[in-house]
């Protein structure tokens, strides 16, 4: 046996609690900020795939209403006077300026063009509204699916000048010697990567259900113009 070489290595040595509790602060300064990223990421994760089941759950719902038949003032009735989803509330704006405008009279084609404009300003403003409060959260998933593994990255390079500097100091250049340093050093990356790539996969998907919630939203805003344009024709 090579009396250069620690008789104290053993696999519990490559263990990760072992690996960060060995490391420099540096190096655990890195991981614990992976770590932590880590931990936020599959909050939002968790948050947004139950919101967007609960929203596009009550979108159906409510759509099923909207297309049953009855009267848009009895549903909107039904909704109470502050709904919490999108749906019911571009309904009841766009009905509130109807009842508005047909109490004032709509004796001209322009006063007709005037309601249309301010419906859909109404429902313009509700949509960007919903659409900023889902995307609520992307940004912190981009940033860590982009700054996790360059992060863990740094936490390598780190490690390595270590190890090197250990070969320097003990003039060994057996790898068992700084396998250990090299291992803490490969962890940064590898927690890197655990935190980066649970945050990439989920901002893509994510931000793929919030287009096409927000598509959804435009397209109940189109379906409710057109139900007041025909309303006014109707009038005529």
């Amino acid at each position: 046996m090579d009396p250069a070489v620690p008789a104290a290595i053993t696999p519990e040595t490559f263990s990760f609690i072992s690996l960060f509790l060995r490391a420099d602060w540096v190096v655990k300064s890195v991981m614990t900020g992976l770590a932590l990223s880590s931990l936020w990421s599959w909050t939002v994760i968790i948050d947004k795939f139950f919101r967007f089941s609960v929203l596009n759950g009550q979108a159906d719902k409510f759509e099923n209403q909207v297309s049953s038949g009855r009267s848009l003032e009895d549903i909107a009735a039904e909704a109470g006077e502050r709904p919490k989803h999108a749906l019911p509330r571009m309904l009841q704006g766009a009905l509130r300026e109807w009842r508005d405008a047909r109490g004032k009279g709509l004796s001209t084609d322009s006063q007709a063009a005037f309601l249309i404009q301010r419906i859909d300003r109404v429902l313009d403003t509700t949509i960007a509204r919903e659409a900023q409060r889902v995307e609520d959260g992307l940004g912190s998933l981009a940033i860590v699916a982009t700054a996790s593994p360059f992060i863990g990255l740094f936490g390598t390079v780190w490690g390595i000048m270590n190890a090197f500097q250990e070969i320097a100091i003990q003039k060994n250049t057996n790898l068992a010697v700084v396998a250990p340093s090299i291992a803490e050093a490969l962890f940064a990356t590898a927690i890197g990567l655990i935190a980066a790539i649970p945050a990439y996969v989920a901002y893509n998907k994510f931000s793929t259900d919030a287009s096409r919630y927000t598509g959804r939203l435009e397209g109940f805003a189109d379906d409710l113009s057109t139900a007041i344009q025909r309303r006014l024709a109707d009038r005529a």
